[in-house]
């Protein structure tokens, strides 16, 4: 793999069994490359990773968020009933209903709601989509303005033009290329430094500035982040005041309270290392991550025991 790093080793009873490849950044507060590995200049596709920046945009554009509703917004929920239900009081606010979800049908990632719901007979449902949260508050933000509501996910459409300003913005880079994410919304491709730039520029935002309080709603409120046992929100409550969010395609931005930032992006698209790799780069910054040393240690099983482990090379 030219160019790229070696970010993590999946050794199995002693033996390297796989490789993974990519790309990882870590920024000092004051937003300079601390650690550089792999082609951390070239584009990537966030992914959900980008969410906290489009419940931004929907904040700025006047979408009444706070609290658990601007987590969840900047989530990707578990779809749980907690979930479902603060995704319908978003969407009741402004008259609309899951029909107005332009988000695809989904089972819930959370496997006991899910079996729940087949037992019941029921079918997917785009509430219970992990995007629905970041969907209802993008329909809130089209009914605050009065804009086209059932074309609020066209790349053209007022909301999205918020996105990527909101975006190009914190990144300190324009776009590098648009695509469609797999919930249906525009996607816009950062540098993986610029997204690591993005997501410091959250926590390092002047107290009550929008910024900040997309920061603070996922850290005040990680179970609408993730959900129960989701990592993004087991990592958060580890390491209190980081903003950590994970994307599809191995993705991971982590910002800590101290403006330490970390972007990193596994070529194959496995996220399966990606919070170990994000840890031990910041690490390498010096940054004390001791109380998440749980999510350092991913075991490799035989036989439903361990017998090796995923080791971070960050």
């Amino acid at each position: 793999m030219p160019d790229y790093a070696v970010l993590a080793e999946v050794i199995r009873s002693g033996f390297v069994e796989s490789v993974h490849y990519g790309s990882a950044v870590g920024l000092d507060p004051s937003g300079r490359p601390e650690v550089v590995l792999g082609k951390v200049d070239e584009p990537v596709l966030p992914r959900s990773s980008a969410k906290p920046f489009q419940a931004l945009a929907c904040l700025t554009a006047g979408a009444a968020l706070a609290g658990p509703r601007l987590a969840i917004a900047a989530g990707s929920h578990t779809g749980e009933d907690f979930h479902v239900e603060l995704v319908r009081e978003i969407l009741d606010d402004y008259g609309l209903d899951f029909g107005a979800l332009a988000c695809p049908p989904s089972w819930p990632e959370d496997a006991l709601t899910m079996y729940g719901l087949i037992r019941q007979g029921a079918e997917q449902s785009r509430e219970r989509m992990n995007c629905s949260g970041k969907h209802a508050a993008m329909l809130a933000a089209a009914v605050a303005n009065d804009w086209d509501v059932p074309g609020y996910l066209s790349a053209g459409h007022p909301l999205q033009l918020q996105v990527r300003s909101v975006t190009e913005e914190l990144a300190g880079e324009k776009a590098a290329h648009v695509a469609v994410d797999g919930c249906g919304a525009p996607l816009f491709g950062l540098s993986l430094t610029g997204l690591a730039r993005a997501v410091q520029g959250l926590v390092l935002a002047a107290p009550g500035s929008a910024p900040h309080q997309v920061a603070d709603a996922m850290r005040e409120h990680p179970e609408y982040v993730g959900g129960t046992g989701h990592q993004n929100t087991e990592l958060m409550r580890a390491l209190p005041g980081a903003v950590a969010k994970g994307g599809a395609e191995g993705v991971l931005v982590v910002a800590l309270e101290s403006g330490h930032s970390v972007a990193v992006k596994v070529i194959d698209g496995s996220p399966r290392a990606t919070t170990a790799v994000a840890l031990a780069v910041l690490r390498r910054m010096g940054c004390d991550v001791t109380t998440a040393a749980a999510f350092e240690q991913v075991d490799v099983l035989g036989g439903g025991i361990p017998v090796g482990r995923i080791v971070a090379r960050g």
